[in-house]
């Protein structure tokens, strides 16, 4: 499909701006801060929790366990996505997919509270299907504040990706080090819940700025339609459910969905009868496996990274802070990015969006390394390394996200047809699904002492980490060497 469909396509928001962008961004911003904080609240002590009370009597082994819970949950958050886009685009509209998602993931929060193993898996099964409505749509909208070719577009995402990061600082001071450390992490979790209830509010009192933007598809007003995706969200809870349990079938599930997904878009481009459109599909699979290999690396910072502060970390703070070191990089160093990208584009020296990614996947390999040379060459008597160089680590990491997260999302806003923007952003969150699930098993593998040393071993840590470090350096350069193909099969996508 060509650009003129895109153009076609365009319902701008209510006019007014604030700071050179929609106001309408900014009313997203903080409904995205929220449910950020009520996410990276949850995640900061998810991992340990879960490790605690649900898996202490495997003693040396609760660590590997918890893992691959925490991996099999975080996947799941993002697989949903791909029904929650489809939902958006056909059923509901994106501001009705937002309220909904947003009311069953507070559900799921408050229940995290129960004692009880079963009750918690609920719990985070719904957190799961209240995510897959809300996350992706949320997102998609900020690319349909502005026109197809407008320049602020990639800024625009960038300032999104700053209200992320700003609920992501806040939560782990608040879930973790505040309430969960004083009076118990179930009351972490109650945190968490309270936000994203503040989330939904600000979405609902604000949601005029947005305008048509969003609205309800055609001939699907009415309550009816709610009640349905209701009902599949019950239903769907089940088999979330069940594969929270089932780490092994979830992978062969996320592997299956993968190739429906590139299968789906592939025939969506030949059926379009447009070379243009298919070649820019073709060009967004491989972009989103990059994704896939940069995400697998860096979410190891709930799990592994988590794991590895709280034991081998000397710090005179509490380790679930170091869950805020990557957003708190995240707000000093996106402002120079988001001014970054236009000045290069002025002079034209703005690296194309393939070569983009391939700095972040270079970033986030060369992080790893500042562990493995605290590792060896910095341990104190008691075998910890210092704080500050996992700190370093984070903000490395940080640097190569910029490169490439909030680039993606702007990304498969202009390579999607217009009717399948949704569906291409759900398609976006599967990749990052499917690298959480390999991050869970990676994370595993280090507290199992890395196939040498004891179980959760600084040495185990040292062979995984060495091997993460090598993987991202090798997938950026050979990203490097292809990013003109890519970019050749964008036709003109910036």
């Amino acid at each position: 499909m060509s650009s003129s469909e895109h153009e076609q396509h365009f319902t701008p928001p209510p006019p007014g701006d604030f700071l050179g962008h929609p106001r309408a961004l900014w009313m997203l911003f903080f409904a995205e801060f929220w449910e950020r904080f009520s996410y990276y609240g949850m995640r900061a002590i998810l991992g340990p929790y879960v490790a605690i009370a649900f898996f202490s009597h495997l003693g040396e082994g609760a660590e590997e366990a918890a893992s691959l819970t925490y991996g099999g949950y975080t996947s799941m958050v993002y697989m949903t996505g791909i029904l929650g886009g489809y939902v958006a685009d056909k059923v509901l509209g994106y501001q009705r997919s937002i309220m909904l998602g947003g009311a069953l993931m507070a559900a799921g929060l408050f229940l995290l509270l129960a004692p009880d193993f079963t009750m918690f898996l609920v719990g985070l099964a719904l957190i799961v299907v209240g995510n897959g409505l809300f996350k992706p749509n949320i997102s998609t909208m900020v690319g349909k504040l502005y026109p197809p070719a407008d320049v602020r577009r990639d800024s625009g995402f960038t300032i999104f990706y700053m209200g992320i990061n700003l609920g992501a600082f806040l939560a782990p001071f608040v879930c973790g080090a505040w309430i969960g450390a004083e009076y118990g992490y179930r009351w972490g979790f109650f945190a968490a819940g309270i936000g994203m209830i503040f989330g939904l509010m600000v979405f609902q009192i604000l949601k005029f700025w947005l305008g048509h933007v969003g609205e309800v598809p055609e001939g699907k007003r009415g309550l009816g339609p709610i009640f349905q995706v209701l009902i599949g969200g019950a239903i769907l809870a089940l088999p979330v459910y069940y594969l929270l349990s089932k780490n092994d079938v979830l992978g062969v599930l996320l592997v299956i969905m993968m190739l429906g997904l590139i299968a789906y878009f592939i025939y969506s481009g030949i059926v379009s009868k447009s070379k243009e459109q298919l070649h820019r599909y073709i060009a967004m699979l491989i972009l989103f496996g990059a994704n896939m290999i940069f995400w697998a690396l860096f979410e190891q910072a709930g799990s592994s990274l988590n794991f590895f502060a709280r034991d081998y970390v000397d710090a005179p703070f509490d380790f679930t802070l170091f869950q805020s070191a990557n957003p708190i990089f995240i707000l000093a160093l996106a402002p120079v990015f988001s001014l970054l990208w236009p000045k290069l584009d002025k002079i034209n020296m703005n690296p194309s969006i393939p070569r983009k990614f391939a700095f972040g996947l270079l970033g986030v390999g060369a992080g790893f390394y500042a562990l493995v040379l605290a590792i060896n060459t910095m341990q104190n008597d008691m075998g910890q390394v210092p704080w500050i160089m996992l700190a370093l680590c984070y903000m490395i990491h940080t640097m190569g996200e910029l490169c490439l997260s909030p680039i993606g999302l702007s990304m498969v806003t202009k390579l999607a047809r217009p009717k399948e923007t949704g569906l291409a952003m759900g398609g976006w969150f599967l990749s990052i699904a499917t690298a959480n699930y390999a991050a869970g098993r990676i994370a595993a593998i280090a507290a199992g002492g890395g196939g040498h040393g004891e179980a959760g071993s600084i040495e185990g840590y040292l062979t995984v980490f060495n091997q993460l470090f090598w993987g991202g350096l090798i997938a950026g350069v050979l990203f490097f060497i292809v990013a003109p193909f890519v970019n050749k099969l964008m036709h003109g996508v910036k």
